[in-house]
């Protein structure tokens, strides 16, 4: 059903609309329809609450009744319908379709004339309340059925090759505007089922041939024409036995909708025009194609050809041998040997085949004098009958062809280089041929190479004669040799190829051709020499590294050109370039890229930061190395180093053929020259005490490029020995950052910068004071930012002074200015004093400012007395040293304590009048005046004895050092003497023990001979 897409494309587009209040949408109408015909009218609704699958129901309000409504069919009542369509309701004439659960579709499958009228969608609320529209209309109205389309029904009979000539009338009388498409078809014989289209006028009127008839359209031979209004015409230029069957024409009216898309109203068909093909039979000539001799044990083939037809007739050949038949060969290629030669074709001896529609082939292997004598071929025409089997139609002959034994002759060999050349490069191909005259044989060739300083031969590479190959030893696969492979050109010409050629291979090769006999029984041979030489890659090998500019400016682009120049630039060898960098204090080159011969690029692991920024091409002998923003990281010295391959070590992974390094090349980066310019005339300003008033930084010229600027703006107070001191700054990354004397939120609010443009600046200064009084300038800087996130100064320029004065306003302020000078004792108190020569107005007040300055340093503030009495201190720490207050109304005194070496120098006031000014009143200082410098000089104090001690490093250590070794003597003397008294008392108790000992020893002796003399005088009595 053509009308589904259309209809499909508008639920496509309802889709599209937002969910929000109910709405239901029907197709596009007017609807024009034909009698008899399908339609198909889309409906859908959105924004709806409740389930996702809403109910539709659909009526329609007829031309005679436009107010009434007759219902025709519901999705969710059975019993909708009325009457005049519950028929074709239970008969699916009429049915609805669901495509999603909130559209759908009402099919008609047969249009009647009284189906015209307003068709409304109707859906049922779900929702909570009433919101947006339930119901669309569209209206049909269905049409007479107009279209035509008529042929003449016949049969006809064509020769094959012949045209045709087809007609169909189609016509049409819709009222609407409508467009006609024709169509040609043909039904083959037995496929009764499926019609094959030929061509079709499409309804925009576009040719469009069917995929059977794609290639005859573009060929001319197959087209369709419109004759008239009416009339179709079919033409077939040549016509092929496939175009056999039945033809007829269909014609179909399309119509557009609404909705732009068109729309199938209704189809007709022609009657049959019933098509036979004869097949045409021609005339031809059958011819043999051979040498009219040949050589004894060398292939002998005969070609019988058929020419003189323009077609691919079926055709079977017959071979005859001295008129008596070989072979037979049918149209289909089945092949039929006669007894005699059946042994010899399974032999592998005799070949007979049909290598086209039109070319038959005899050959015999390695013929010999029998093969001698008359051959003869016969080709007929055939068709196959009803019954399957072959009908000969016409039956030619060749002429006879006599073939004769060509006699063997004396040859000669010639040995040459297929470039004429003796000398190739390393890695190229070594072609040589080898060459035999005479007549035609079969023979085989022996290579031999004789390497350079030696003279026992090498053997390469054979061939026998019946083609098999045999490879030397030392040229396979895996040999310090190239592959070499040896193939036959044509009967007497050899071809030796060693692929990749090594030094190795240079030397004499030797070509021995050999030709056999079966009546002798040794072969003829003969021989010829030729000496080649293999030149090194290496020996010619050179590296250039240029550039165009090495000297670069940062942030430019640079680029490197490696050159390879080699006496072998013809030849196409795999080359690999590594770019190599060292930087500026390094010892060693790094990789940066390497590119191999492959195309893979790899990049070097300690250079990154090139990766983002380097582009390289590289061609046959050239690479190009371009670097973007250059940074300081860049600069060193470059060079790039070359690999050559050739493409057998590339396949085993050999070593590199020849290396080369280019001389290195120092690129430089610097800084571009700064074209920075500032407005440096001299401006004074006379203002009103507490008026605003702004201070101009003009830039005049500045360089280009990605600069960024920095703004310094200096302020220099009526002081007598007044420096300039910081206000504030705009760095290059527009960061303001205020000076030490300017970072207190009063003054920040006083002074504050502004950008007005690319090349004004201005600096604002709110409630002019007394203080704010002197001169003014600004510094301007140019700033250049790298890739790395580095910043590089280009320039600085300072701008004119622009002085500051109040107008009088009657209030002077007058400091003496009396020259002091004061010496005082270290570690003393020293008073200084700044006096006013007048008391001033009765309603001012004043404050005083101490600076001290001292030699090779600047000046410094050592204490603030403001006009309120609050102290404020330059630095931490000095509110124990320093005391400032008022001795008198005139009279201010700054009291130092402790005085140290260091405070030696210059000290001075500054003295402000303050006034209140305004509504509401504000203190204004209105005038200020300075004294004159106050010179201190600290003298150093009358030493004292600890002081003196203290001063002396030496002394200060004896004293430390000398009473530790003092006490420890003393206590190795206590511990000695302790020992000794220890020792000294263990003798005298081992003394005594011994002692003890020896008495009762003698004690007893004293006894045994006392007893003895007694016994003694007993016996004598």
């Amino acid at each position: 059903m053509a009308h589904i897409p259309q209809v499909a494309s508008f639920f496509l587009f309802l889709t599209k609309l937002s969910i929000g209040q109910r709405e239901v949408t029907v197709q596009k109408g007017p609807l024009f329809r034909a009698e008899g015909y399908p339609v198909s009218i889309g409906c859908s609704v959105t924004g709806h609450q409740g389930p996702s699958e809403q109910h539709f129901q659909w009526s329609v309000y007829l031309p005679a009744v436009p107010t009434r409504e007759v219902r025709i069919i519901s999705t969710m009542d059975a019993t909708f319908s009325y009457a005049v369509y519950a028929q074709r309701v239970q008969s699916r004439g009429i049915y609805v379709e669901r495509v999603q659960g909130n559209s759908v579709l009402l099919h008609i499958s047969k249009l009647q004339m009284k189906d015209s009228g307003e068709y409304e969608c109707h859906t049922p609320s779900t929702d909570e309340k009433y919101y947006g529209s339930y119901s669309a209309k569209t209206n049909l109205t269905v049409i007479a059925d107009t279209l035509s389309a008529s042929m003449s029904p016949q049969t006809l009979t064509k020769e094959e090759g012949e045209p045709l000539e087809l007609t169909c009338e189609a016509a049409k009388a819709t009222a609407q505007h409508t467009h006609l498409s024709v169509t040609w078809y043909l039904v083959q014989d037995g496929e009764k089922s499926h019609a094959v289209k030929i061509i079709s006028l499409l309804r925009d009127f576009m040719l469009v041939p069917g995929p059977s008839y794609a290639e005859r359209f573009v060929a001319g031979d197959v087209r369709l024409d419109k004759l008239g209004v009416t009339t179709f015409r079919l033409f077939i230029r040549r016509l092929r036995p496939s175009d056999q069957g039945q033809l007829f024409c269909e014609a179909t009216e399309w119509i557009q909708d609404p909705d732009e898309t068109w729309t199938l109203i209704t189809k007709k068909q022609t009657d049959e025009t019933a098509l036979r093909i004869q097949l045409a039979v021609k005339d031809f000539q059958v011819n043999i194609i051979a040498e009219s001799a040949f050589t004894e044990g060398n292939s002998l083939e005969l070609l019988c050809l058929v020419v003189g037809s323009d077609q691919a007739p079926q055709l079977q050949g017959i071979w005859f041998f001295n008129g008596v038949e070989m072979a037979h060969i049918d149209a289909d290629g089945v092949l039929n040997l006669k007894e005699d030669y059946k042994e010899r074709a399974s032999q592998g001896r005799l070949q007979v085949s049909k290598l086209s529609p039109k070319t038959f082939s005899l050959k015999i292997f390695s013929a010999g004098p029998e093969e001698e004598g008359a051959y003869r071929c016969a080709v007929a025409e055939v068709a196959r009958t009803q019954m399957g089997s072959w009908q000969v139609l016409q039956m030619k002959q060749s002429p006879d062809n006599h073939m004769h034994l060509r006699r063997l002759a004396v040859r000669s060999v010639i040995v040459s280089t297929k470039n004429k050349q003796q000398a190739v490069w390393e890695g190229e191909a070594l072609t040589l041929l080898c060459q035999a005259d005479g007549d035609e044989s079969l023979l085989s060739v022996n290579w031999w190479h004789i390497p350079h300083g030696q003279t026992q031969p090498e053997f390469v590479a054979g061939m026998k004669a019946d083609g098999t190959v045999q490879l030397g030893a030392s040229y396979g696969e895996l040999s310090d040799h190239g592959n070499a492979r040896l193939e036959k050109m044509d009967w007497a010409t050899f071809q030796l190829e060693i692929f990749s050629a090594t030094i190795a291979d240079s030397g004499t090769y030797e070509c021995r051709v050999s030709e056999g006999t079966r009546n002798q029984a040794t072969d003829l041979s003969w021989t010829q020499k030729m000496s080649v030489t293999v030149k090194s890659l290496e020996s010619s090998l050179q590296v250039h590294l240029m550039s165009r500019q090495p000297q670069v400016k940062l942030t430019n682009t640079f680029d490197l050109s490696c050159l390879v120049r080699a006496g072998f630039s013809d030849l196409r060898v795999p080359l690999t370039v590594t770019w190599q960098f060292k930087p500026a204090g390094s010892q060693v080159f790094h990789r940066l890229i390497r590119i191999t011969y492959n195309g893979t690029i790899e990049w070097g692991d300690l250079l990154s930061q090139f990766q983002k920024k380097t582009k390289v091409s590289q061609s046959s002998f050239h690479s190009y190395l371009l670097i973007h923003d250059a940074t300081e990281e860049e600069a060193g010295l470059y060079q790039c180093k070359v690999e050559v391959y050739d493409r057998r070590s590339l396949c085993t992974h050999g070593p590199v053929r020849a290396l080369a390094i280019s001389h290195p090349l120092r690129i430089n980066i610097t800084l571009p020259e700064s074209k920075l310019k500032v407005n440096s005339s001299r401006q004074v300003q006379e203002l009103s005490i507490n008026s605003n008033t702004d201070i101009e930084c003009s830039i005049l010229c500045q360089s280009t490029g990605n600069l960024q600027l920095s703004i310094i703006w200096y302020f220099s107070p009526i002081s007598t020995n007044a420096s300039w001191l910081r206000i504030l700054e705009i760095d290059q990354t527009n960061v303001v950052k205020y000076g030490d004397e300017f970072h207190t939120p009063q003054r920040k609010q006083k002074f504050h910068t502004e950008k007005v443009s690319q090349d004004l600046f201005q600096l604002h200064i709110l409630n002019m004071e007394d203080s704010d009084q002197g001169k003014y300038c600004c510094a301007v800087e140019e700033w250049l930012s790298s890739t790395n996130g580095t910043w590089h100064k280009l320039g600085e320029k300072m701008s004119g002074v622009t002085e500051l004065k109040l107008r009088p306003t009657g209030s002077k302020v007058h400091v003496s200015k009396v020259y002091w000078t004061e010496n005082a004792t270290e570690h003393r108190e020293v008073d200084f004093c700044c006096r006013l020569e007048s008391s001033g107005r009765s309603a001012s007040l004043f404050s005083v400012i101490w600076y001290w300055n001292r030699e090779n340093s600047g000046s410094k503030m050592l204490v603030h007395l403001q006009h309120d009495g609050l102290l404020e201190y330059g630095e931490e720490g000095l509110s124990r040293r320093l005391h400032c207050y008022h001795s008198s109304p005139t009279d201010f005194v700054l009291k130092l304590r402790q005085v140290e070496m260091e405070d030696a120098g210059m000290y001075w006031c500054r003295v402000t009048e303050w006034q209140l000014h305004g509504n509401p009143s504000k203190w204004v200082n209105q005038a200020s005046d300075e004294s004159q410098p106050m010179v201190l000089t600290v003298l150093p104090s009358e030493p004292t004895f600890p002081s003196r001690i203290c001063s002396s490093a030496p002394l200060l250590y004896f004293l430390i050092i000398c009473p530790c070794i003092m006490f420890i003597l003393l206590l190795i003397s206590l511990l000695c003497l302790y020992w000794k008294t220890r020792k000294l008392s263990t003798l005298s108790l081992n003394t005594r023990r011994e002692k003890a000992l020896w008495v009762d020893l003698k004690g007893t002796e004293d006894r045994s001979t006392n007893r003895r003399e007694e016994e003694e005088e007993e016996d004598d009595h």
